[in-house]
């Protein structure tokens, strides 16, 4: 491990995001803050909500907002640099192990993510949310999930095409952020048993469970379950996805 060049590429990487820092806040953070106007704002204060659903809905949002942020900081840039820049060739050539390469992406990712996590939704929402915060448990939450994105979005990156990005986000982001429990609880579920079973193996159920049960006083799964699961996850991603970048860093 070459520590001086892991910090200068990451360093390189943070450069390019205060570049673009405007785009990448509206890639990343325009979606879930205009559901959050709508469904938090709009339709709480027009009565056709309850206002205890703010708290149902923040950490849900949040958890949105930090997947689809890791995974697009490090999927889409891979995805560009192996099949159109050829820019990944550059880094591949620095002297540092094709791992850590990777690694080194997946760090930059979990930055973003984690600076996705400020909770702007908490502002447009305005008041009444209620927050129950235990910033321990927070912390630990937020960083599994910044490297289950970072790491969603190297092994995505790794496994996809430029003409597939579309096909990305209809079969593989758009369903796990309907079926993720960022709008509603898990345990809202329990009149479809089925399902509520059946989306347990989608990772955003845990980000937004694990999340709601450290902000708010809202039904959640408990959260060593949920720390439990983000770690498995975390494991296999790690495993898989730099097995696929090496492949792809070899081919």
């Amino acid at each position: 491990m070459n520590w001086k060049t892991f910090y200068a590429l990451l360093s390189r990487d943070g450069h390019v995001a205060r570049r673009n820092l405007l785009p990448m806040l509206l890639q990343n953070l325009l979606q879930p803050l205009l559901l959050t106007f709508v469904f938090g704002r709009i339709l709480t204060t027009s009565g056709m909500m309850h206002a205890e659903y703010k708290n149902m809905l923040l950490p849900g949002v949040m958890a949105i907002s930090m997947v689809l942020s890791g995974v697009q900081a490090v999927a889409m840039p891979l995805i560009t640099e192996f099949q159109f820049t050829r820019e990944i060739e550059d880094r591949l050539l620095a002297p540092i192990d094709i791992h850590w390469v990777a690694m080194e992406k997946i760090a930059a990712g979990m930055v973003q993510a984690l600076v996705a996590v400020i909770p702007a939704a908490w502002l447009t929402m305005g008041s009444g949310v209620q927050l129950a915060f235990r910033p321990a448990e927070f912390g630990v939450i937020c960083v599994l999930v910044a490297m289950f994105s970072a790491a969603g979005g190297l092994l995505l990156g790794c496994s996809i095409g430029q003409t597939q990005i579309g096909l990305m986000f209809s079969l593989v982001i758009a369903p796990m952020m309907m079926f993720g429990c960022a709008y509603y609880s898990w345990q809202s579920l329990a009149a479809f048993p089925v399902l509520q079973y059946a989306v347990l193996v989608n990772p955003l159920v845990y980000a937004s469970e694990g999340l709601r049960g450290t902000l708010t006083s809202a039904p959640h799964i408990r959260i060593p379950i949920v720390v439990g699961a983000l770690a498995l996850i975390n494991m296999a991603l790690l495993v898989v996805g730099l097995r696929k970048f090496q492949q792809k860093a070899v081919s």
